[in-house]
């Protein structure tokens, strides 16, 4: 017999009860252990030895209602939550490459094969992931995979170096920014996984596509949709044909990814894209195999721009930037527990603000702001000679100090990631001079400048937002 309360399940599931409680009837079993009259007061032997008790009395209880909510897959994490993932087949993902759009250049008919290397500025290795054919335009873009895994980012023009020598190779880059990779599967990543991946046993349905394509390896995102009308259709700026099936994805291996989307959507259908791979019906047949051709889009990269301002005070410390900049980033890549960027989504820069702030009571926020090419300050015909634009003709706006300068997207102009005009000489917003930072020489071509003024960007349907530090401003106020 004991006077301390014992737990009780409820509609809620496990009930421990108070400490107060558990406290009360262990002083109450230790006075009718010794016959009655002992002093309840806590500084006393009695009274400690009855603390302590309480104490490992609650843990086991804690212990039990942690246990009882890892039942619910909304709380679960670490060994339970594997378990639960296993009743839909679902492992938990291990960390993923950055990959990259890379322009291979060299005589018409080279064959770059799979794993082919090349390696970036900071001297990370990338692994081609798809063989391609040089055309007789001398150029192929491939994808490329770091073989450093985690969101590790390079920016547009960085590939630059052919780390394996293939003859009839000649020179390699990257005009946009590469798409974040990830670590290790958080709790909140596996979770949201395991939801929408509940569709992965139906076949037909757009959540089964897409869990399909997002259970191929090394994939880091997928957007499904289809036009299911007899005519075409435009959304978010993207042509789907009449009748027709849309996936996009980034990473994995695309002959994985067609078989993944060709499981799910019965043969006849038709696609949208601009990746073909053929896939084989090996079920119940034999050589030669029924084949059809699985298209797909791989989306262009959008560079997100920022501005961030702090509040300016003593507590600042003198690596803010980069604090703000990283912190960002890993924000990015859904690293911080929060939603990642993805394929076609909205990107919201109050989105941003915890992860600042989380940086310590230095980081206030005061104003938080983006920008992409997608809605340009201005457009105009110009070079770069070192820290000097000299702009001749503008298509659209006007320039200014502050404005980010990128080219069109996948133009690989190689003007350097996060290059901005800090002031006028003389051009007062068209034609003339300007200076910028980032020494560098850029032939005459279109150049866009981009003002990060904005509370959201909205991306194309074919789209997939990436980011750089460079593009990163941080200052104070």
């Amino acid at each position: 017999m004991t006077n301390v309360p014992a737990p009780t399940f409820g509609s809620t599931g496990f009930i421990a009860p108070s400490e107060a409680d558990v406290l009360a009837g262990v002083q109450s079993d230790f006075d009718a252990a010794f016959g009655g009259g002992l002093n309840p007061a806590l500084d006393t032997p009695q009274g400690q030895l009855a603390t302590s008790q309480t104490a490992i009395i609650g843990q086991t209880n804690d212990t039990f209602v942690q246990f009882t909510n890892q039942v619910d897959p909304a709380f679960s994490d670490g060994r339970m939550q594997d378990a639960i993932a296993r009743i839909y087949f679902l492992e938990r993902m291990p960390s993923a490459p950055t990959v990259v759009q890379a322009v291979c250049t060299g005589a018409a008919g080279t064959v770059i094969p799979e794993g082919a290397r090349a390696s970036s500025a900071d001297g990370l290795i990338y692994s081609c992931t798809q063989q391609g054919t040089i055309a007789i335009s001398g150029t192929v873009t491939l994808p490329f995979a770091c073989v450093t895994p985690g969101p590790i980012a390079c920016p547009a023009n960085s590939l630059t170096s052919i780390f394996q020598a293939v003859t009839g190779w000649d020179t390699v880059n990257n005009p946009d920014d590469g798409v974040l990779g990830r670590d290790t599967e958080t709790r909140q990543q596996f979770e949201t996984r395991r939801a929408e991946s509940v569709a992965i046993n139906s076949v037909g349905s757009l959540s089964a596509v897409r869990g399909a394509v997002l259970a191929v390896d090394d994939v880091l995102d997928a957007y499904v949709t289809e036009n299911d009308t007899a005519f075409p259709v435009v959304r978010q700026s993207y042509l789907l044909a009449a009748r027709s099936l849309y996936v996009a994805v980034v990473g994995g291996d695309p002959d994985d990814v067609a078989q993944a989307i060709w499981s799910k959507k019965a043969p006849g259908c038709g696609y949208n894209g601009n990746t073909t791979v053929q896939v084989s019906d090996t079920d119940g047949y034999s050589i030669p195999f029924p084949t059809y051709d699985v298209t797909f889009v791989t989306p262009t990269a959008l560079p997100i721009l920022f501005h961030v301002t702090l509040v300016d005070s003593a507590l600042v410390p003198s690596d803010a930037t980069t604090q703000v900049q990283t912190a960002i980033v890993q924000a990015f890549a859904g690293e911080d527990g929060g939603p990642r960027a993805r394929i076609a989504s909205t990107i919201y820069a109050a989105r941003y603000v915890s992860p600042i702030e989380a940086l310590g009571d230095w980081a206030q926020v005061a104003e938080i702001l983006v920008g992409s090419i997608n809605d340009p300050t201005a457009i105009v015909t110009g070079s770069i000679a070192g820290s000097t634009l000299t702009v001749t003709a503008v298509a659209s706006g006007q320039l200014a100090v502050g404005q980010i300068l990128d080219g069109t997207i996948g133009s690989g102009t190689g003007i350097i990631v996060g290059t901005r005009i800090i002031a006028l000489v003389s051009g007062t917003g068209g034609t003339g001079t300007y200076t910028v930072t980032n020494i560098q020489s850029i032939a005459s071509t279109t150049i866009i400048a981009v003002l990060p003024d904005r509370s959201s960007v909205e991306l194309d349907l074919d789209q997939v937002p990436t980011i750089a530090a460079a593009n990163i401003v941080v200052d104070t106020t």
